[in-house]
């Protein structure tokens, strides 16, 4: 802001009901409720988006209503998926994943497909079903992995960067692929979007498998098709700006499996912590201050 000079303008895009920053602070949050600066909110469906159930699903998620899973129509680019046992589900998810999107709409298990968690733990949790599509989608023998810090690592592997690495130009929620892996050398080498970046085993810290995440590990980003497990286990974080964001990461194709009510409360839940900052404070006083 500092940086704009006077004949300049600035316009924030953002969506306030997704989940907060990972950061502290709730920036666009305090703007908005400050009523200190001009404020459009754009709430109508217009017929071409009306027409993606993603958006329908979206906007009743929003208002606090569970989204149609019916799968009234087989043309839908929304579906959901029943199981009333996480393991059940589990299984469902594997099979969704590996064979039958990729059959039905041409998509690359994993290219294309991101399945997305509540949470990191429980059988259904983002930890569990890294392994268990990692063995499905890249089943790999025992000599051609490696195992560091709790996870195995093997030439094709999808994984995420973890922590900010200016030395290597990765950062926190960068997806790559594994291209080499060199047993003797101790090095490793992933395929990210700016280029191949090599990395030393010990440096693995840094480098999760990306087959499944945590919905909060995929806020700003958007895949052709994500798969979404709702379960009541996930209840602590069952709650509807989570559900939300989950919904809005998928561009062509969104399955959710699991349990019904657990959907259901997902939607109706609007509680969130709130954050303390002293941004509105500010800006509701600016006019007297000058500050802005």
């Amino acid at each position: 802001v500092k940086a704009l000079p006077d004949t300049a303008g600035l316009v924030l895009v953002g969506d306030i009901d997704q989940l907060p920053s990972v950061g502290a602070g709730s920036v666009l949050g305090d703007i908005i409720q400050s009523a200190t600066i001009t404020t459009v909110r754009l709430t109508e469906v217009f017929r071409q988006a009306a027409s993606s159930q993603i958006i329908v699903s979206a906007h009743a998620i929003n208002s606090g209503k569970s989204p149609d899973l019916t799968n009234a129509a087989r043309d839908s680019d929304f579906f959901f998926i029943e199981a009333e046992e996480p393991e059940i589900g589990s299984q469902k998810l594997l099979e969704i994943v590996k064979t039958r999107l990729p059959r039905k709409y041409g998509l690359s298990a994993i290219d294309d497909i991101q399945v997305l968690c509540p949470m990191n733990r429980g059988g259904v949790g983002a930890r569990a079903l890294n392994v268990s599509l990692q063995d499905a989608l890249n089943p790999k023998p025992v000599e051609a992995r490696i195992e560091r810090f709790g996870y195995h690592y093997a030439v094709g592997d999808k994984v995420m960067q973890i922590q900010n690495d200016y030395d290597k130009d990765v950062y926190n929620g960068d997806q790559g692929c594994i291209k080499a892996l060199d047993k003797n050398n101790g090095t490793l080498v992933v395929s990210f979007d700016i280029g191949e970046v090599e990395y030393q085993f010990g440096e693995l810290d840094m480098l999760v498998p990306a087959y499944a995440m945590s919905i909060h590990k995929s806020q700003g980003s958007e895949y052709p098709c994500v798969v979404i497990p709702i379960f009541t286990q996930h209840y602590p974080m069952l709650q509807r700006n989570l559900l939300y964001t989950a919904v809005t990461r998928g561009k062509r194709l969104v399955i959710i499996v699991g349990q019904r009510k657990a959907v259901v409360m997902a939607a109706r839940n609007k509680s969130s912590s709130k954050r303390w900052t002293n941004l509105l404070t500010m800006l509701k006083n600016s006019t007297t201050t000058g500050l802005f």
